[in-house]
């Protein structure tokens, strides 16, 4: 799959989401095997305002490549001006969100919005295309409900308008994460358009994304799975190429990527913000492990990153201790 100056056969991508794939995250979900990253989405109105905000949200690393930052927005201008503000962090392509379903984004005519106004779709890629000399992407949904799955015409629309690639959220804006996603639009996609296609929704498992690949796509995207199991990726990979699942991560290395998330989101973030944003991280990397509810109240209470630090070391090594005294049982 090409898009620019990225060529990466059978790419699995993170999937951009909002408060999760912050940079740290990026990077973990990177060194353990995703092939492409996405910032999370980014205001154009708030971009092209300089808000501190939004322009610490577009900050990329290039330990991440590739790594696309994603925009959205529903006025031409904003786009065309965020689309040269992004262009100057050094991503490798710019990416359209035109599928968030959340309310206060699609009722204002950005994200899914636009999939019940195709002129202005269009005119939202055409003006992102223009304010950049990178390729553009578009991510999209089927349609706004059931009886409005438009993504055929969308599909040719984006390709025309100067769109290099597409992923697609296989439900409709009304479902929003419910339901089921509905592969069988990406083999039809595949038909009519000569731009890349990368598939989204519903990929769980190593299987999932084999059959989700066996629908002629030429990439796959994973987000929520990914949130409480960022070894998805190199599972996944595995799978592919081998057929064989991975062995799950052991305890130690659970504690271990924790640590070094943690470590990523205070260096980026510094301690204060670093620490308290990473806090809805510790339930999914210690689901399971023993004493778990008592020490993530204790880690709660923490806002300096040592004693952390300190506990999460302690921890392991109790873990260790326990499982060897398991074996001799």
């Amino acid at each position: 799959m090409q898009i620019g100056r990225v060529n990466i056969n059978k790419p699995v991508a993170l999937a951009p989401m909002e408060d999760v794939t912050d940079i740290s995250f990026r990077l973990t979900c990177k060194r353990l095997g995703a092939d492409l990253l996405y910032t999370e989405f980014t205001s154009s109105e708030a971009l092209i305002r300089d808000a501190k905000k939004a322009l610490r949200k577009i900050v990329i690393a290039d330990e991440e490549r590739p790594v696309a930052i994603q925009i959205f927005g529903g006025v031409d201008a904003a786009m065309e001006g965020a689309a040269a503000i992004a262009e100057k962090m050094n991503p490798d392509f710019i990416d359209i969100n035109c599928g968030c379903w959340v309310k206060d984004v699609a009722m204002r005519g950005a994200g899914a919005g636009l999939l019940r106004d195709l002129p202005r779709f269009e005119a939202i890629v055409r003006s992102t295309v223009r304010g950049t000399r990178l390729p553009v992407t578009v991510k999209t949904r089927l349609g706004w409900d059931a009886k409005s799955i438009i993504i055929l015409d969308v599909a040719k629309m984006i390709e025309d308008a100067g769109a290099r690639a597409l992923t697609l959220h296989c439900r409709t804006r009304d479902q929003g994460h419910d339901g089921i996603a509905d592969w069988s639009w990406l083999e039809k996609i595949k038909n009519i358009v000569t731009i890349p296609v990368i598939g989204n929704g519903d990929v769980r498992t190593p299987e999932d994304a084999k059959k989700m690949f066996e629908t002629g796509c030429d990439g796959i995207m994973i987000g929520r799975a990914a949130i409480n199991n960022p070894w998805i990726f190199r599972e996944v990979r595995h799978y592919l190429e081998t057929g064989e699942h991975l062995p799950a991560p052991t305890p130690q290395e659970r504690i271990d990527v924790c640590i070094d998330h943690l470590r990523l989101s205070v260096q980026y973030k510094g301690d204060k913000y670093g620490i308290l944003e990473f806090r809805k991280y510790y339930s999914g990397y210690l689901k399971g492990l023993p004493n778990i509810a008592k020490l993530r109240a204790e880690l709660m209470t923490y806002l300096e990153l040592s004693p952390i630090l300190e506990r999460l070391e302690r921890y392991r090594t109790e873990v260790a201790e326990a499982m060897e005294q398991t074996c001799f049982l």
